[in-house]
């Protein structure tokens, strides 16, 4: 009989977006291997059932309650779920407040109920999960977004919180209005801040591109920064799903379209880097936007569709860089520890005629480093990072497919038996592996028994964890397995109370 988790070799404690704040999207876990990802079938023993649509990655988290490894998702409906990665019963749920509702909204969104959005972040030194929810008090007057910093065991929310943005963030006298903001990017945390970003709900509304920053140790004291802050400008939203990604030292990230600037920049269109707080320096060391950000805003083909991928580069100079995408097609490398103002880049090349949103993976393998990425709902490609003075970017392979959400990477040691993985969101809905290398079908979905339902766009993304994929759609998650795996016993699988 099968134990019920791989052993230790397999990753463990996923506890942001894409696994690393460099947003880079690789899991290490020798279980992949080729041959063993081949046969990938669904656990249907596996339960998973939650209450509410789901836009956010879930997390992973070893030694839970009783010591038992746990899956967290959250949904639109402002569900909080904690379900054993083994079964997929539920160890504990919390509702933390009412969403609201489209027809509440001044600005009709695409998300209906809007609740929590954004992929949460765990710091397991504090045993703290962090989200932010759009709740109502009030069934639908008042909007608020709460930043919430929940007890990773049990659900109960910890002292201090949640953080009221709308109440508490300012930014050069201007003042965060919760009703017209999404906070669609993953939070990150670095240095002991939490930041979370936002951007709009739809391009109706005089929002701001905002990033809050909240040290985890003390909510009460926030700082944040906001784009377009002069007279009748308005825009700069930091909406991509791979959110804020980090050195370790610096939050990094990306901006869409501003309006009404009069050509003069207003920190739309760029990618930044923030002192801790988050602190701009205004400095051209810790900004950059390409040197056409004002036809791009203009044509609605921003930048903000994909949030920075930093990736390092042996051999390359520089070899600290950071990836941007944007809707124009156009990839382009950055030098990170000088990101230039408004000039050229380090590189760039276009590498699609669609508009690029998603989330890209980079990963590295003896033909050197890759990214991967999702040009539209039918298409997967990579290019190469060269190693050479100043770094090019090289085409690499690209094929068509039946829906596409955000690509992840799985490799047995961190740069062998390289796959990429792709959820068919909006078309099959089902799970596709990719040797990353050549782009050879490793995985080709499975049967019948492999479908989900209710996955998103470019939203959707696996994780995976000790010989698991697992990924989250509209009230359920979903695990998959490199083999088999025996029902549990002796374990009740209770059911999730609708709120």
């Amino acid at each position: 009989m099968w134990s019920a988790l791989l052993p230790a070799n397999g990753q463990t404690n996923v506890t942001q977006f894409h696994n690393h704040a460099s947003r880079d999207g690789l899991y290490i876990d020798s279980a992949f291997t080729p041959s063993a990802a081949a046969n990938l079938t669904r656990d249907l023993n596996f339960d998973g059932t939650i209450v509410g649509d789901v836009y956010a990655q879930p997390l992973y988290i070893e030694n839970g309650p009783g010591g038992r490894a746990m899956i967290i998702a959250v949904t639109e409906s402002n569900n909080v779920y904690a379900l054993d990665a083994v079964d997929g019963s539920i160890i504990w749920e919390r509702n933390v407040g009412p969403p609201v509702p489209l027809d509440d909204l001044p600005c009709p969104p695409k998300i209906d109920p809007m609740g929590i959005t954004g992929t949460p972040v765990v710091d397991l030194a504090s045993r703290a999960l962090f989200l932010d929810a759009m709740t109502t008090p009030d069934g639908g007057t008042t909007k608020q977004h709460l930043i919430l910093s929940l007890n990773v065991d049990t659900g109960d929310i910890n002292p201090g919180w949640p953080v009221d943005v709308e109440a508490m963030a300012t930014y050069q006298g201007m003042h965060f209005t919760a009703a017209i903001q999404q906070q669609r990017p993953a939070l990150g945390i670095v240095g002991n801040i939490l930041y979370v970003g936002y951007g709009s709900i739809e391009d109706c509304d005089l929002y701001h591109g905002w990033l809050v920053g909240v040290p985890i140790n003390n909510p009460a004291s926030v700082t944040a920064w906001a784009a377009a802050t002069s007279p009748g400008t308005r825009g700069g939203a930091i909406w991509g799903v791979g959110g804020i990604a980090s050195d370790g030292n610096n939050p990094f990230v990306t901006t869409g379209n501003t309006f009404n600037t009069g050509g003069n920049w207003s920190g739309g269109e760029a990618v930044i880097r923030f002192q801790p707080g988050p602190i701009f320096t205004g400095s051209l060391s810790d900004y950059w936007a390409p040197t056409d950000w004002f036809q791009l805003d203009q044509g609605n083909v921003d930048l903000g569709g994909s949030g920075p991928v930093l990736v390092d580069v042996p051999g390359a100079t520089p070899s600290s860089l950071v990836v941007a995408m944007g809707k124009d097609g156009n990839a382009y490398l950055l030098n990170r520890s000088n990101l230039g103002g408004i000039t050229a880049p380090v590189a760039s090349l276009h590498v699609t005629y669609d508009r690029i949103m998603q989330a890209a993976a980079t990963y590295r393998t003896n033909q050197g480093t890759h990214v991967a990425f999702r040009s539209s709902s039918t298409r997967l490609a990579t290019f190469r990072i060269t190693a050479t003075n100043p770094p090019a970017l090289i085409p690499g392979w690209d094929l068509n497919r039946t829906g596409c959400g955000s690509p992840f990477v799985t490799s047995t040691d961190g740069s062998n038996d390289t796959i990429i993985w792709v959820v068919g969101t909006g078309g099959d809905e089902k799970l596709h592996g990719y040797d990353g290398d050549t782009g050879a079908v490793i995985f080709a979905g499975g049967g019948a028994n492999e479908t989900m339902a209710g996955t998103h766009s470019y939203s959707t993304t696996g994780i995976v964890a000790r010989g698991r994929i697992y990924v989250a759609g509209d009230n359920q998650v979903y695990a998959f397995a490199v083999r088999p795996r025996p029902t549990p016993r002796g374990r009740p699988t209770p059911r999730p109370r609708p709120q």
